[in-house]
């Protein structure tokens, strides 16, 4: 199949694209490195041309809530329409799981407004909704920092590692659509809190952890369980523990 990965270049994206490939798929890593823009529509028509099937892993250059929605819509928008212009026979865009738990967050609330075209669309579908990434636990305490205290609040979180994302993401592209959410998750819950400070030990790293229920994630206060999947989820096998020892082998 010809399979078009828009962020191609990005985190997931590379990984999806280096699995579809050598699974024998012509795959094309699409995004503005390669000329191809969402938002404006540039390159998208020519990278189309021919595709099976669209995998939309990008990410907004901005975390700022107008910004974010705008990203999201105009940029689903344009895809949807050309694909359907194009014959594109499945869309698949990788989500977050709890987007539509988590309403005060501007991110969230983007992603849930992208889900929402998506399944309105004229295209054959597919969402995969993936749990917070290992690669990005130290990205949210450093979130949560003032001065040298981490405030997190003491709720449920399952991470999983990128590469079990990008291996779930492939899988389902090249299946047929689900017209419907798929939900992955690592194999281990954690307490946000604790798990901060089980990153921090492993660093060497001074600051304090404050375990606050109140405290924001990201705009947004949370629930016990808003950042862990449904029941019914697909649950990579990588655990923390061998992923951390395998950053540093």
């Amino acid at each position: 199949m010809k399979i078009v990965v828009i962020g191609g270049s990005g985190l997931i994206g590379s990984k999806v694209v280096a699995i579809l490939g050598r699974q024998g798929h012509d795959t094309v890593a699409a995004s503005p490195k390669s000329g191809v823009n969402t938002l404006t529509g540039e390159g998208l028509p020519e990278a189309l041309d021919g595709a099976d099937v669209v995998v939309d892993v990008s990410n907004s250059p901005s975390f700022a809530d107008a910004e974010v929605l705008e990203f999201f819509e105009t940029s689903t928008r344009n895809l949807l329409s050309t694909e359907a212009a194009a014959g594109v026979r499945h869309h698949l865009a990788l989500s977050i799981v709890g987007a539509d738990q988590i309403p005060d967050s501007g991110y969230m609330r983007a992603k849930v407004a992208q889900e929402k075209l998506i399944r309105a669309s004229e295209v054959p579908w597919s969402i995969v909704r993936a749990t917070q990434f290992f690669e990005f636990v130290q990205g949210i305490i450093d979130s949560a920092t003032v001065g040298d205290t981490v405030h997190l609040a003491p709720v449920l979180i399952q991470p999983i590692a990128a590469d079990d994302v990008a291996a779930a993401v492939a899988e389902v592209a090249v299946g047929a659509p689900t017209n419907s959410v798929v939900e992955v998750s690592g194999p281990e819950p954690f307490r946000l809190d604790e798990l901060g400070r089980a990153t921090l030990a492993e660093r060497h790293d001074t600051r304090e952890v404050v375990s606050d229920p109140t405290a924001p994630y990201f705009g947004a206060v949370l629930a016990e369980r808003s950042l862990v999947p449904a029941d019914g989820a697909r649950h990579a096998d990588t655990r923390l523990e061998d992923w951390r020892s395998a950053q540093v082998s």
